[in-house]
């Protein structure tokens, strides 16, 4: 009787409320709040009994808690809506959220007593806050493309699991609170991959099957084809690396692919290279038939890493603000801002590209990755243009067919669903750095650089030896090279492990390759001061050094004999100087000797069809 008294008394008030503030618009929001608050108190007096029964301290606290925990929730929700271009918009936005979070965070283990005794708070509603906090900087870190709130993220994750938060789920007859276990599993296991604990990924998927065979035989749902795919895709993505290191006690050794501390040797004293600094990247990926998990393929996977350095941990504090995140942030951004767009429609890569053109800074470079399946031109036309070499492929329902697109149109007419070269030249009015890797790539080589600004692209090789090709679905051969050299040299002379000590030789080796690579690019008269004025940026450095040891590689092998098989680059690189020198030749026949692989290359001049 007296918790029934005490709603119509909650409501009565509400009443009260609601005819005195509905005047104005403000008023009117304010009223809303109340009687929020007020059906709060009235929720928390029915789980936990009679009102009056309850000390007022221990009902306040029950209150506060049902306060925030639906403010949370209601932040945590609204980020769906957030666009994930324009900072200024997202970033006070995830402030509130992080700031909100914190205080529930604290609160429940401040009273975690209470909490369990009145409001009969369960260990898997504390799991399900600390995933909503690991999804947070999760979610941070992809927009940020600061890899030490993966850490953070890794942290709350683990957490969980740790303290068994999820355990008494599957004793309860809701499938509604097996699903919440399950994607937290799946979430874990994004987070384990970037991070690239892979011994940890293979006990998680472990528990991860066994936790979807007992949800699909107790609750006979309709999900089941979808859960078992998502382990047959993390399955895939773990077995796509075509090469293992192994120890001493045969076991297999996990190598990091981020930019090291110290990983790239310093620029020469007095060598004069470009001030830019790249600050967008914008990874596309839209391959059929490609390796995938949670919309990364695996070469959107590969590439990410190349343009990440290695994480730090930083320690999490509550700051002054009472957020969640670190007390310490880097007096400058570590790693470029990325956005990951995965089969992407033209309008959507548009709309990215647009934004991230408009906010980038001076004296900055945007990177534009493509690891698409390619458009092919209809017909010849008299006159070629931006438009009349094809592209890649943009997200479309048509269907695909033999890997490349079909329908019949105009030939006049252009393909719609398709990224032109064309679509690109509005944005060279800004330093502009592109990377595509598809069976079409060679359409992005006819470029025109407008308006003089630094334009460099790198390109793929568009048809590859057949045993190559079986490997395509496993990722790219030439992305492999960009992400990692010696896994992608090791891979096209069709070695399948290595042992630890071997790979250390050959890691080293290569490091004086690339020295040597560099001094090549910056000694070279011949070259395009685009190059160079890209030159000073790590990032891009690397992935300029990786790109003529790539092609050289390519060009000495005995398998790759015609030369659609050769990378090439817009403007072209002098061959003589860096791809073709002798002096790389030499270097490459050094390596695969160490490999014991020297039988697969050309030792003598090359007799290749150029």
């Amino acid at each position: 009787m007296a918790k029934e008294c005490s709603h119509t008394r909650s409501f009565s008030v509400c009443d009260l409320i609601l005819h005195s503030l509905t005047r104005t618009r403000t008023h009117l929001v304010e009223c809303m709040h109340w009687l929020a608050r007020l059906m709060l108190i009235a929720r928390a007096g029915v789980m936990t009994g009679a009102e009056d029964d309850i000390p007022l301290g221990e009902r306040k606290t029950v209150t506060d808690f049902c306060y925030l925990l639906d403010k949370s929730k209601q932040l945590f929700n609204g980020l769906r809506d957030l666009p994930q271009y324009r900072h200024k918009q997202w970033q006070s936005y995830f402030g509130r959220t992080f700031d909100v979070y914190t205080k529930l965070w604290k609160f429940q283990q401040q009273h975690r007593q209470v909490l369990e005794n009145r409001h009969g708070l369960k260990r898997w509603q504390i799991g399900e806050v600390a995933s909503k906090i690991g999804q947070l900087y999760y979610h941070y870190y992809l927009r940020t493309s600061e890899t030490s709130y993966l850490n953070e993220a890794f942290s709350f994750y683990s957490a969980i699991r740790q303290r068994s938060y999820y355990y008494q789920v599957n004793k309860e007859d809701r499938p509604e609170l097996v699903v919440k276990k399950l994607r937290y599993y799946a979430r874990y296991i994004v987070v384990c991959l970037l991070l690239n604990k892979m011994d940890l990924v293979k006990v998680l998927v472990k528990e991860l099957s066994e936790e979807i065979e007992e949800y699909t035989q107790r609750f006979n749902t309709e999900d089941q084809l979808e859960w078992n795919l998502v382990l047959q895709e993390v399955a895939a993505f773990l077995e796509a690396d075509p090469v293992v290191v192994l120890n001493n006690e045969n076991t297999v050794v996990v190598i990091s692919n981020r930019l090291q501390e110290g990983g790239m040797s310093p620029l020469e004293q007095g060598m004069v290279v470009g001030q830019l600094t790249l600050a967008d990247a914008l990874i596309i990926g839209n391959c059929n038939n490609q390796v995938k998990f949670s919309e990364l393929t695996i070469d959107m996977f590969r590439i990410l890493q190349a343009l990440e350095r290695e994480p730090v941990n930083l320690a999490t504090t509550t700051s002054k603000h009472g957020t969640l995140e670190p007390s310490e942030k880097p007096a400058k951004r570590e790693n470029p801002h990325k956005y990951l767009l995965y089969k992407p429609t033209f309008s959507q890569l548009f709309t990215f590209l647009s934004a991230s053109f408009k906010e980038l800074p001076v004296n900055s470079v945007l990177l534009v990755y493509l690891s698409a399946t390619g458009v092919f031109p209809t017909g010849c036309l008299d006159y070629e243009g931006p438009y009349d070499f094809g592209g890649v492929l943009t997200n479309t329902n048509r269907d695909v067919v033999n890997g490349e697109t079909g329908q019949k149109r105009n030939q006049a007419q252009k393909e719609m669903h398709c990224l032109h070269p064309g679509d690109l030249f509005p944005f060279t009015r800004k330093p502009l750095f592109v990377i595509v890797d598809s069976s079409n790539s060679t359409a992005y080589k006819n470029f025109t650089n407008l308006f003089g600004q630094p334009l460099v692209c790198l390109l793929s090789p568009t048809v590859y030896p057949q045993s190559m090709q079986d490997q395509s679905q496993r990722g790219s051969l030439f992305t492999l090279f960009l992400y990692c050299p010696l896994l992608a040299f090791l891979s096209v002379c069709g070695l399948s492990s290595l042992r630890q000590g071997l790979w250390e030789k050959a890691e080293q080796f290569l490091c004086k390759v690339f020295r040597d690579i560099g001094q090549m690019i910056t000694h070279s008269r011949a070259i395009d001061q685009a190059f160079l004025q890209f030159y000073g940026d790590e990032f891009l450095r690397l992935l300029l050094i990786r790109f003529v040891f790539c092609s050289a590689t390519l060009r000495m092998h005995k398998l790759f004999q015609e030369s659609r098989s050769f990378p090439e680059s817009y403007p072209q690189l002098p061959k003589q100087d860096t791809v073709e020198s002798s002096f790389l030749r030499k270097h490459v026949l050094e390596l695969a000797a160490m490999l014991d692989v020297q039988r697969l290359f050309w030792d003598g001049a090359l007799d290749v069809n150029y």
